[in-house]
């Protein structure tokens, strides 16, 4: 199979050879810091190895319990926010058929998401849609009281409970969640629920190879043994074994922090393909969590093209020059759909006539990167054959693992998230929560 690559031919009119040289030595020691463990966050690198350390039989169990499942439902709700859900939207939104609510018999259950949002008119409309179809539930929490997730659950579990009968919904429900400690992990064990287990030492931005992800991406029917494959290949190609020269996730993470260092401090990820619109998603998470950390780290940031084109492309050609590109550039469709000639040809295109509408993107991209390297936009290209199991799950290694270099590169812990809990703090203060009086009475005083 082609292998994923990144190309930073376009750098070269922003980025020396020798500013990309320099920071090779800095990039090979984050490298072996992260490959080590002798870096911060050292406790949360559970993923790195996780493509060729998953066992079979962790594997087959959940392809069996994806499979029995499936016989009972049309619908599956993955409830989960963060890493609990976004890197298998991600990849269930890139493999699924593009109107696959139009289509009577996939085959496959649909998949629908709660949990990431406190919506109450998307919970009440999601509630009137279940009741009408068979139905299961995925809960995807480490602890259980995250209270986006943790309130659609409540209120999920009640409806399924109601409407099949506590025993028969037990057997609709599995939970991904701590092996020992935590709310659901209590329910599990009350309740006797299915479930499996998310690794202590893998956060959720970089759990998309463990259950938090397998189960969900299996249930919907795609193939976890080759996104597994595809890892396992990007594991070997980013180890530190490689040469610098030949491992993309350093030549990606060094090309960035070049380009930061000059002031871009706004990773645009841009594409051409619609079904990597939540992979984009899940690639804002993982650096956006990851870097932005003690006033330092890349804005991430994404469009979709051509469709952005027409909006924010006016701003990427001709606005501030604090930002860069990094396209994902998918070689190959998997249909052929071409132009067809028109005799009156009112509308001047029958020079398009004959030419595939992946030809015409491919051009459409291409323009794109030439116009925005001439309005002062460097870009990085990462390229992969096709969209498939196997080259998404490299994908996403490619990133996690270039997401961990970076972080040491900028000097802060890719593995912790503490500004994310500012928010819940003010929230649970203004809900009056026991335990926070103290926080409650100052917020109060502000707002008055």
């Amino acid at each position: 199979m082609k292998p994923l690559t990144v190309n930073l031919d376009h750098l070269s009119s922003f980025v020396s050879g020798e500013e990309l040289s320099y920071l090779s030595g800095e990039c090979m020691k984050c490298l072996l810091q992260l490959e080590q463990g002798t870096g911060e966050g050292k406790d949360f690198l559970g993923w790195l190895n996780l493509p060729s350390s998953q066992p079979e039989a962790l594997i087959s169990d959940i392809k069996s319990a994806a499979a029995s499942l499936r016989e009972k439902i049309e619908v599956l709700v993955v409830i989960g926010i963060g890493g609990s859900y976004l890197g298998a939207r991600a990849i269930i939104s890139a493999l699924a058929h593009q109107f696959e609510t139009l289509m009577t018999e996939t085959g496959k259950p649909y998949i629908l998401y709660a949990g990431h949002n406190i919506g109450e008119d998307y919970l009440h409309e999601m509630l009137e849609v279940l009741s009408q179809k068979d139905y299961g539930l995925l809960v995807i929490s480490k602890s259980g009281g995250t209270t986006e997730p943790a309130i659609a659950f409540r209120i999920l579990k009640k409806h399924i409970e109601k409407k099949y009968g506590a025993r028969k919904a037990a057997e609709r429900i599995i939970a991904v969640t701590s092996k020992e400690r935590g709310a659901l992990r209590t329910l599990v064990d009350q309740e006797g629920y299915r479930s499996f287990i998310i690794p202590d030492d893998a956060g959720g931005r970089f759990s998309v190879l463990t259950p938090v992800g397998l189960l969900p991406i299996a249930i919907a029917g795609y193939d976890i043994g080759k996104l597994l494959e595809g890892a396992r290949t990007l594991e070997k190609t980013t180890h530190s074994s490689v040469p610098l020269e030949d491992n993309p996730s350093a030549r990606y993470a060094i090309a960035r922090h070049a380009l930061y260092r000059l002031g871009k401090k706004i990773e645009v990820l841009s594409n051409f393909d619609n079904r990597l619109i939540y992979f984009s998603e899940w690639w804002k998470q993982l650096f956006g969590e990851s870097e932005g950390k003690n006033r330092k780290g890349i804005f991430p940031a994404s469009v979709t093209y051509t469709t952005d084109l027409h909006s924010l492309g006016q701003y990427l050609q001709d606005g501030e020059r604090i930002l860069f590109e990094t396209f994902i550039r998918v070689d190959s469709e998997s249909h052929k759909l071409t132009v067809p000639e028109d005799k009156t040809d009112l509308d001047n295109l029958n020079f398009l006539a004959g030419k595939t509408l992946n030809e015409i993107n491919k051009k459409a991209e291409l323009a794109t990167i030439l116009a925005h390297i001439d309005g002062g936009v460097p870009n990085i290209l990462v390229e992969i054959p096709l969209i498939n199991e196997y080259y998404l799950g490299g994908l996403i290694y490619f990133f996690e693992k270039a997401c961990g270099i970076s972080g040491y590169m900028l000097g802060v812990n890719p593995f912790n998230q503490p500004g994310v809990e500012a928010y819940k703090r003010n929230m649970f203060a203004l809900f009056g929560k026991p335990g926070y009086e103290e926080e409650a009475k100052k917020l109060k005083d502000r707002i008055e």
